[in-house]
């Protein structure tokens, strides 16, 4: 049974550590969260798997940039907002796995112990990318961050569009 957080203990979490309404809409955020996508743009089309994004990754990074996210019954795992944080070759991966959902998707961040990817779809659900497979966070934006709160994640293959392939292990 995953442990459940409220949205209130959510947000009481978000706000410990710097999220504050509105803060996507600051300039500076806005400018930093750019770059940062931008810098992943590049990267993925160097691999010869393009990733582009969308206003939702925009504002999803910039709400969050420069921030970090402490889980609380594991405080050495933390979630930081920053689309760069990948592997070399990660782009072909993330295109799998949106092939297979049937989705486009878009880094948006990474967990620090475990070095796994947090994806946006363009349906506002949220997915980890991790080394033992892709797995689902959450159905939108309070249920992802919860899920990152607790570390509570769901295998994505629940999620794939009829037909698709199998992209655990992609690492």
């Amino acid at each position: 049974m995953p442990l459940r957080r409220t949205p209130e203990e959510v947000n009481a979490w978000l706000l410990a550590h710097g999220r504050r309404p509105g803060r996507e809409d600051e300039p500076g955020n806005r400018a930093r969260a750019d770059r940062l996508i931008e810098v992943r743009v590049r990267r993925s089309a160097a691999e010869g798997f393009p990733l582009l994004p969308w206003d939702g990754v925009r504002r999803f990074v910039a709400s969050y940039v420069g921030l970090e996210f402490p889980v609380p019954l594991a405080p050495e795992r933390r979630f930081r907002a920053d689309p760069t944080f990948g592997y070399a070759g990660d782009s072909e991966s993330i295109t799998e796995l949106a092939e297979s959902l049937g989705r486009r998707l878009f880094p948006v961040g990474w967990e620090t112990a475990e070095n796994g990817i947090v994806l946006l779809d363009d349906t506002g659900r949220f997915f980890y990318l991790h080394h033992t497979g892709p797995y689902f966070l959450g159905a939108d934006e309070p249920g992802a961050l919860a899920a990152l709160m607790t570390g509570y994640q769901e295998d994505a293959e629940d999620y794939y569009v009829r037909g698709s392939g199998d992209v655990s292990g992609v690492f």
